[in-house]
Parts: structure tokens; sequence; C-alpha cells
């Protein structure tokens, strides 16, 4: 358990103290923190809630307690673009900010950030638009790292040795991250906007350029993740035509090979027939005519096809 409270920053088990300024950082497992809740008034129906992984992004309110599920985008093991999104609770009071995530070395992230921006005096909701900036701008920086990608597969498309089953996997991977966070932008984008208009008019009045800063920056991913959605379908058709465009080129080829083999074919044909009076059999030089006519024919059918880049 992580706990700001005045100036001290440490990971123990502190208790958790009613009436006293205290940000949390911990996971929606924790015990004491369960404890304590449940001892402050927090809804047991919420309980389940915040521990689990299948609630979209929200936010209610009750009594004592703000309930705020956001997303975090974490990079997969599977495909470097490929970002999953887990839950993220935030739970707000007069005096305390929690903070809820299943998995540690996102909340150590978080931490990390969270402690280059805090300040002790300042009061909980403006704490509370600094972890949602910090939410945001992660998935930005993920959203910068897919279209710096995007770039280089550009690249890879027109490269001689291209893996097109490489680049198709990861065209794939980076759709379903930008799918995903797009959806995810706009939901937050509406909870933004309950949050502010929840706050008291003073805080409200303190906030309001904080809070545009915010919709701007969702506003931007939403249209950025959709221009980057459109643009790996660009990519894929680049890639499919490119790839249709070798394989015309190979049968090109293959008709070029087969358009010099076709007359020496017949040729050829015409002396495998079993007729009885052939002049040419009887020929001293016979056999090396049709050689020279072959190869002349040969020749001449392949300087032809240069010259209109067939080979």
């Amino acid at each position: 358990m992580y706990i700001f409270a005045d100036r001290l920053y440490r990971k123990e088990n502190i208790e958790l103290v009613s009436g006293k300024k205290q940000i949390v950082f911990t996971t929606p497992g924790n015990k004491k923190l369960i404890e304590w809740l449940i001892k402050e008034g927090f809804p047991e129906s919420f309980i389940e809630d915040i521990q689990s992984e299948e609630q979209s992004v929200s936010y209610e309110e009750s009594e004592k307690f703000k309930i705020i599920i956001l997303k975090f985008f974490k990079r997969s093991e599977e495909n470097e673009l490929l970002f999953e999104d887990f839950n993220i609770v935030l739970l707000v009071t007069e005096d305390k900010l929690i903070f809820l995530c299943k998995y540690e070395d996102i909340i150590k992230k978080m931490v990390s950030r969270f402690y280059r921006r805090y300040k002790p005096t300042d009061k909980i909701e403006y704490l509370t638009y600094v972890i949602l900036d910090i939410l945001i701008d992660n998935t930005m920086d993920i959203v910068d790292f897919i279209d710096d990608r995007l770039e280089v597969i550009e690249d890879k498309i027109f490269d001689k040795k291209v893996d097109e089953e490489e680049i198709q996997k990861n065209l794939y991977f980076a759709r379903r991250s930008l799918n995903r966070i797009s959806k995810q932008s706009v939901l937050e984008n509406d909870v933004i906007n309950k949050i502010y208009n929840h706050l008291p008019t003073t805080i409200r009045k303190k906030l309001k350029y904080e809070f545009i800063d915010l919709k701007e920056h969702l506003t931007y991913l939403i249209n950025e993740s959709k221009s980057y959605l459109d643009r790996t379908g660009y990519l894929q058709n680049l890639l499919m035509g490119f790839i249709s465009n070798k394989m015309n080129q190979a049968m090109q080829r293959l008709a070029a090979i087969s358009l010099i083999f076709l007359p020496l074919t017949f040729i050829v044909g015409n002396y495998g027939m079993n007729f009885k009076f052939m002049p040419e059999l009887d020929w001293k030089y016979g056999y090396l005519a049709v050689w020279a006519v072959n190869v002349a024919i040969a020749y001449y059918i392949y300087r032809w096809l240069r010259r209109r880049d067939w080979i």
C-alpha cells in the first residue's frame, strides 16, 4: 500500500485515518482497505464492482464516495503493438483519494509519476485531476508510439525482403489497440464531464482550465485513434497491392519464359513426328541447323521481352 500524507511517501501498511487527507495506492483486495470502506459506509454492493475487471468506464456517487472507473493501457507480451486495458478505480471522499488496481506494476508506475507532481498542499479535487491527467497522458504516449511504428511498417512494405506475415500481424494488433483506445476515450470523455459537473462551483472555477485540457487530450485521442485506424486500413490495402504486384511480376516472368519456349516446342514437335520421308533427317547439317534456328528464335524473343521489361 502506498500512502501520501503531508510530506510522507512510503510503502507500508499504514492505517487509514478518518478526517485526515490521505492519497492511497493499493489493490482492490487489500483487506484493511475493504474493512475501512465498510466501516465508513461504503455500499457493500459496490465492493464486488470495484474488484471486477469486467466493469466498464463509469462514474457513480454514493452518500460519501465518488466512484470513478477508468482504463490503464499496458503493452501485451504477445506483440509490441497490442495494448490491453485494465481497470483503474478511483474512490474519492472529502479527505481521501484511493487509487485501486489489480496489478502492482501498474500501481508502481502510477505512484512514480504521481510522486513527481504531488504537493502536500494540493486539494483532493486537484489531485484527482492529476491522476486523470497521468492516465490520459499514458494513452497519448501509446497512440504516438503506434503512429511511429506505422511509419516504420510503411517503409518496410517497400523493402525487397518484406515479411508480409509479420506486417499483417502488426497491423492487426495495431487496429485492435486503436479501436479499443477510441472506444474507451469516448467513454472517458463522458466520465470527465460528469466529474467536472459534480464538483462544487468554487472548485469548478479553479479547475476549469485543467479539465478543458483533459477534454482536449481526450478529443485528440478520439480523433487520432480513428485517423490511425484508417491508416492501418490504408497500409493493409497497400500491402495487399504490393503482394499482388509481386505476384503479377512473377506470373509475367513465367509467361515470358513460356513465350520463349513455345516456338521451340513447336519446332521440336515437328521433328518428333514419325513420317518416313523427312528430308532434313538425311541432311548432314540438319541437326546443327535446327539448333541454330532454335537459338536464334530464343535470342530474338528474349531481346524483344527485355525491351518491354517483361524479364
